[in-house]
């Protein structure tokens, strides 16, 4: 809260992509005074484009550019050459080029109007998409001009460039957001539904977008790297970026690739699991609708999160200076905030995952302990919901910060690693990837581990720790029947996650290369891949989270229920058949006379409930 109210109070995030002027205005809205400047304090709101009087002969001083800037309604399109072209500029189209204090009757009176009027000739210029900048059309002009602003760019910090990126392709972001939810949602409509031809399909479209992400990526890696205009700091580290991008998609290609041939046996038991996790489904058909009402939690956060960020971003304080000017002065530690709101975004963002798997979970829970099958207990979700805000955030809070955790040294992993990248230690480099697939590892494993703890929390009601370790036993005594069953599912899942992100990132592919200029734009890609996975998963986890409940209450059911007319297991039919049959699979030829699934201890064999 701290950080929050600190950045709203001192940032001003428009500063970084409607610019400002000399004298502490911001371009395109209202503004404040500041004390000890006069001109300050003006409504800007129908003059958006920063206009310097001396834009032929540019200098940077302190990442500062010495020429007086002003904010104008209109950049002049041909070339001005006295101050009564100025004032007929100014008359025809209301943009006053000159300091605000000039009236324009008096431009070709007023002795001074030369300091306070644009050096003549005023070349024709147009505005700059990004920055909003005038920039001058004439060749040698230009030239100067973007020699200056390249100079500029490229001493800014990273975190700033990587804001000016996320601020100027926000539309774009937006956009690619509202197409990762119109693809969750099919997904989601298309699982309810699933059949044989569907998963097909699936895989046949995962598989397309894997291979097209993964040559647009090559395709614009060497573009951008032949490309003898890319002179600016972020061009260059989008270069950087893209190579790294590649290189991880087509690892990641190869990889599943490879899964799917291996597993292509599998696909009619996944059809039969979505069939059952689709009944359990149509008997709270309200699970469904959990994943909207999560989206629009996590985008709520989301837009408050980078309002925030780009708030610490343009933290600082305008103080005047001699002639009446205003200078913004960064405040220090700015950095270290925005690394504790990152990991704030990491937490937040899992503790909302975590209450929708607590949620799902509370009530397929109920639905599969309910003797009377045909008679679903009432408003499961609702009750879910009220339990789970009354008895057990805290095992969501607990089960989101182990996640955050282990995430924590990943980012300083692929920190050190392109530091060590520079030095070209190849020892160190491999090492380090060693780590970072390792932590990749305890945090898939401590995910999987934490849906568990979740489902465990709903059925006997105790806390975080207690629950974890009831169902690393559990899950220990009936893992090698359990894991192959659940396993294949999780992947179908997962490449209706690839899916998403794919066709989402292919998109934001295409619409940040089309403007190539001053943008960090793959910073934004990553982070809108970022929220396509979490849409994704957000939606796609009433499945997950369904059918891993289901197995979980099923091995309780065994564990806790021995078949009698006095404790009869609660399983039915279906789910008992697809069990047997993708167990007699997994043990092979020579356990096809298995019993069912387990015999208890007494020899009562497992029986379904009537």
């Amino acid at each position: 809260m701290f950080i929050t109210g600190y950045a709203v109070m001192a940032g001003a995030a428009e500063r970084l992509v409607l610019g400002y002027d000399s004298f502490g205005n911001i371009c395109g809205r209202k503004n404040t005074p500041v004390k000890g400047a006069p001109l300050s304090g003006q409504d800007m709101s129908n003059k958006k484009y920063v206009f310097f009087l001396n834009s032929c002969s540019l200098e940077l001083q302190s990442l500062k550019i010495s020429s007086v800037s002003l904010c104008v309604s209109s950049c002049p399109q041909e070339q001005l050459n006295s101050l009564e072209d100025l004032q007929s500029f100014a008359r025809n189209n209301g943009s006053c080029l000159c300091v605000y204090n000039l009236n324009v009757s008096s431009y070709t009176l007023n002795p001074k109007a030369a300091e306070l009027c644009p050096t003549l000739p005023v070349p024709p210029s147009k505005s700059f998409p990004l920055l909003n900048r005038c920039v001058p059309q004439n060749p040698e002009c230009y030239s100067k001009y973007a020699s200056v602003l390249i100079s500029m760019v490229n001493e800014m910090d990273v975190f700033h460039r990587i804001l000016s990126g996320i601020l100027a392709g926000r539309d774009t972001v937006i956009g690619l957001s509202v197409l990762a939810l119109a693809f969750s949602s099919i997904l989601v409509l298309a699982f309810r539904f699933i059949r044989t031809l569907l998963v097909h399909t699936l895989i046949a479209l995962v598989v397309f977008g894997l291979l097209l992400v993964s040559g647009v990526l090559w395709w614009l890696y060497y573009d951008y790297r032949n490309d003898p205009s890319t002179e600016l700091e972020t061009q260059k580290e989008n270069v950087k970026f893209l190579l790294g991008y590649a290189i991880f998609s087509t690892i990641v290609t190869v990889v599943l690739l490879s899964l799917m041939l291996v597993l292509r046996k599998r696909l009619q038991f996944t059809v039969q699991l979505f069939r059952i996790v689709g009944k359990i489904i149509g008997r709270i058909p309200f699970l469904l609708f959990q994943p909207l009402w999560t989206f629009l939690i996590l985008i709520a956060f989301w837009v408050f999160w980078v309002a925030v960020l780009l708030s610490l971003g343009t933290a600082g304080t305008a103080q005047a200076t001699s002639g009446g000017q205003v200078e913004y002065r960064a405040l220090s530690g700015i950095c270290y905030m925005a690394w504790y709101h990152f990991v704030g975004l990491i937490w937040t963002s899992e503790f909302i995952l975590a209450c929708q798997q607590m949620t799902i979970a509370g009530a397929v829970v109920t639905c599969y302990f309910n003797r009377n099958k045909n008679s679903p207990p009432p408003h499961p979700v609702l009750s879910s919901i009220s339990v789970l805000f009354c008895y057990h955030l805290g095992t969501a809070v607990k089960g989101s910060f182990l996640i955050t955790i282990l995430r924590i040294p990943r980012i300083v992993l692929l920190y050190l690693y392109n530091i060590l990248k520079q030095k070209e230690s190849a020892c160190a480099k491999c090492l380090f990837k060693c780590c970072f697939c390792w932590v990749w590892c305890q945090e898939s494993c401590l995910r999987y581990f934490n849906q568990h703890a979740y489902t465990t929390t709903a059925i006997n009601g105790t806390n975080f720790c207690t629950s974890a370790k009831d169902a690393v036993c559990i899950l220990a005594k009936n893992s090698a029947k359990l894991a192959s069953i659940s396993c294949f599912g999780d992947f179908i899942l997962f490449l209706g996650k690839v899916f998403v992100v794919c066709f989402t990132v292919f998109g934001g592919l295409m619409a940040f290369n089309y403007h190539r200029e001053l943008q960090a734009w793959v910073v934004p890609l990553l982070l809108v891949g970022f929220f396509a996975y979490l849409m994704s998963h957000s939606f796609l986890s009433v499945f997950e989270v369904t059918a891993d409940a289901m197995f979980l209450c099923f091995a309780i059911d065994m564990e806790t229920n021995d078949g009698s007319a006095e404790k009869p297991y609660f399983v039915d039919q279906e789910l008992l058949t697809f069990v047997s049959q993708s167990n007699k699979l997994t043990e092979g030829q020579k356990h096809r006379s298995a019993r069912p699934f387990q015999d208890n201890g007494d020899g009562t064999e497992l029986q379904p409930m009537v």
